[in-house]
């Protein structure tokens, strides 16, 4: 399922983290009808957890479908509302 930003609510600072990932393979679904899932590895996380699937559908400027190619550099982003959050205190 592709995601288009939604402009018609107010800019809200959200907290954030980027982090580079790599393609590492399409997987074709099972049943045909079902998207197929690009899986991303992502820099720095634990070994164990490293890895997403996602559906392998993306939108383009023009607002036309897309599909990631194996073995290309994205960037994955994880947003939260600010109260969503707690402080980390420095020991």
């Amino acid at each position: 399922m592709s995601r288009m930003l939604d402009t018609t609510k107010p800019a809200v600072e959200k907290v954030a983290v980027t982090l580079p990932g790599t393609v590492e393979k399409i997987i074709k679904p099972i049943v045909p009808s079902e998207p197929e899932k690009a899986q991303i590895a992502i820099e720095g996380a634990d070994d164990l957890y490293r890895e997403i699937r996602i559906d392998n559908t993306l939108q383009n400027e023009k607002g036309e479908d897309v599909s990631l190619k194996p073995g290309v550099q994205v960037e994955v982003t994880v947003e939260a509302e600010p109260e969503a959050t707690t402080s980390k205190k420095t020991p």
